[in-house]
């Protein structure tokens, strides 16, 4: 295939859009490797912390990010406003005593401050350290420690509270500073003396090579480790995302792109997107609260031409509409309309879809698409979606109600995507193809391995650098078609072998239970076993309109596992997922739980990602129960 740019022929009516075609490696007739070469070329000097004096000096009174006001309204905030903004704040932050290289970290959630004083950091010759906000204290302590981070900034009390109680054990922390309480405010205060120039002559001794932030992994087993990432890390990753996802960045319609960012700052998927909106000076507005009111609340207001999301918040949207129709009497109709959007939406893979069905998703655009399109604000013409495979049903459901999906994935290691789908050219059920300058190869185990200049410098003091070039082992399991599509089937770690010797990977088979309005979270189980099995958490409001249909509000949560009209329902989610695998790959028994999986019990990652260990160990005899007592055709 060509390496070099071209336009894509339009689809249906679009605009040709700008995509590099991926060069394949086939040995004994199998794609072992794909690259697809660069669109934006690597900066040579200069740093983030540049970025919002480029964009004053370019557009000045270009709106680049929206600020919530108390009514509920929602302020622009200019290109020169903000480049005012950390330029005030850096001067804080050396009158303060920082040094250059000095580490920051930033506990809080999503907000306007948060990308503030990033870029702030960034303009002072700072190194930002992320702190998820519901981290513990032993969390945070751990990476402060690790860090080495002299000054730490907090959304509110609590937070403070937490780090607080661990500053005997964090003697060179010498500043806390709380959002809530005016640090910004008494920073700009603090450095109202200290000159310009200085802010100016630290930012211009930043290179791309130099460290920008220090991220650390959710670490489903262990402590996390510090992932070192450079400028020019993030300049490969968003540069390049930029100008492949031409219409999500640049905005072909009447609308000016716009985001509302309600995903954590403190994961590298936000933290790019951020990056990437202030690159491309596209309007970004902070959503702190993932509250379902509250969110929808702030969508409407706002009202984003595309969205930053992981599967789960799509599941919940897509699960609340239903609940909803069926509320109404209307279940069956939402079913169809579900159909019939995810045909139309499969159809972009080929064949336009013929008159017939063109006529039935005119019908069901303003009974069911518009409804979905209007809780998330109305314009939202884009999804990008990532943190773990949206699945092939999801990802046809919304492209047929009228919103493109773009699927990614990638690490916190690759500063974020390493695939994407192309424009105009989608592969449902896949992650795409390597994003442009990246390299994908397929290990003889099936491993993912990945390359370019996104990806990370090495771990903080580990001692060893990863040199430019190195294949990154991702320890996810994956294929690629002939086409350079990547499929991510499942983590190596997580594989399943049974008593039978049969390999299976859990990841389809939870994706899609997960999917189901009655499934909060999903594990499958049977390492070693003579079956695969699953333990299957409730979601909250799935729960809540099953009871109500039922008439079931008052049967206590432990009796309500064992209902068998519950079961009865559960158990066709299973039928639905097993025909996914074979039969040795199917599941035979579960077991409902009374309680979710959660971050603080220690069964969730702080990106939402299982940690088997601890579920395993925590409901060991629930598991065990899996395979007693079996009945015929068990085992």
């Amino acid at each position: 295939m060509g390496a070099e740019p071209k336009l894509v022929e339009p689809v249906r009516g679009m605009e040709p859009v700008r995509v590099v075609e991926p060069v394949t490696t086939v040995v004994d007739g199998v794609v072992r490797e794909v690259r697809t070469p660069a669109l934006a070329a690597a900066p040579v000097q200069g740093s983030l912390g540049d970025i919002p004096f480029d964009n004053a000096a370019q557009a000045p009174n270009e709106a680049v990010l929206a600020r919530k006001e108390a009514d509920g309204s929602w302020r622009d905030v200019t290109a020169a406003e903000f480049a005012a903004e950390v330029l005030a704040v850096a001067k804080g932050l050396i009158a303060e005593g920082l040094r250059e290289g000095d580490r920051l970290a930033i506990m809080a959630r999503t907000t306007y401050e948060w990308t503030l004083l990033d870029f702030a950091g960034w303009a002072a010759g700072l190194v930002t350290v992320p702190i998820y906000p519901t981290s513990s204290a032993l969390q945070a302590r751990w990476i402060i420690q690790d860090s080495g981070a002299v000054a730490c900034a907090v959304e509110d009390t609590a937070q403070a509270r937490i780090i607080s109680a661990e500053r005997a054990n964090l003697p060179w922390l010498a500043h806390l500073w709380e959002f809530d309480t005016g640090a910004i405010g008494r920073l700009v205060k603090a450095g109202e003396r200290i000159p310009d120039a200085l802010v100016h002559a630290r930012r211009g001794n930043r290179t791309p090579e130099s460290v920008a932030t220090l991220i650390y992994t959710s670490g489903t087993t262990g402590r996390p480790k510090g992932c070192v990432i450079t400028h020019a890390n993030f300049f490969a990753e968003v540069d390049n995302s930029i100008e492949l996802l031409h219409p999500v960045f640049k905005s072909v319609s009447k609308d000016p792109a716009s985001t509302l960012l309600f995903l954590p700052l403190s994961h590298v998927f936000g933290r790019m997107v951020a990056v990437g909106c202030l690159r491309a000076r596209v309007k970004l507005g902070h959503a702190p609260s993932i509250r379902t009111e509250d969110l929808l609340a702030d969508l409407a207001g706002f009202r984003p031409t595309f969205l930053l999301a992981i599967p789960y918040v799509l599941e919940k949207v897509y699960n609340t509409a239903r609940a909803t129709a069926e509320k109404m009497g209307r279940a069956s109709s939402f079913d169809r309309a579900a159909r019939i959007a995810r045909r139309v939406g499969e159809s972009v893979e080929g064949k336009a879809p013929g008159p017939v069905l063109r006529a039935a998703r005119a019908v069901y655009d303003p009974l069911v698409y518009r409804r979905i399109r209007a809780a998330l604000g109305g314009r939202v013409r884009y999804i990008l979606s990532g943190g773990s495979p949206l699945g092939r049903r999801l990802a046809a459901f919304y492209t047929g109600a009228g919103i493109e999906v773009f699927e990614g994935y990638g690490l916190t290691e690759t500063t974020g995507a390493s695939t994407v789908t192309p424009p105009q050219r989608p592969r449902l059920g896949t992650v795409g193809w390597p994003l442009p300058g990246t390299a994908v190869r397929i290990a003889p185990d099936g491993e993912v391995l990945l390359a370019g200049r996104h990806v990370f410098a090495g771990y903080w003091n580990s001692g060893q650098a990863l040199p430019y070039g190195s294949w990154l082992a991702t320890g996810d399991i994956g294929e690629l078609d002939a086409d350079g599509y990547l499929t991510i089937t499942g983590r190596k770690k997580d594989l399943i072998i049974t008593s039978g010797g049969k390999n299976v990977a859990p990841a389809p088979l939870e994706d899609w239970l997960r999917a189901h309005p009655l499934v909060g979270q999903c594990m499958v189980v049977g390492d070693n076993r003579p079956y695969i099995a699953a333990l299957i958490t409730l979601e909250p409001d799935g729960l809540w309109h099953w009871r109500q249909m039922h008439k079931k509000q008052n049967v206590p949560i432990r009796e309500l596992v064992r209902d068998e009209e519950l079961l009865a329902d559960l158990q066709r989610a299973v039928d639905d997922a097993n025909q996914l695998v074979s039969r040795a790959e199917s599941i035979r028994r579960f077991a409902v739980l009374p309680g979710d999986f959660t971050e603080a019990r220690g069964h969730l990652t702080p990106s939402l990602k299982l940690r088997r260990g601890a579920i395993a160990r925590d409901y060991a005899d629930r598991i065990d129960e899996l395979y007693r007592n079996r009945g015929p055709g068990e085992g």
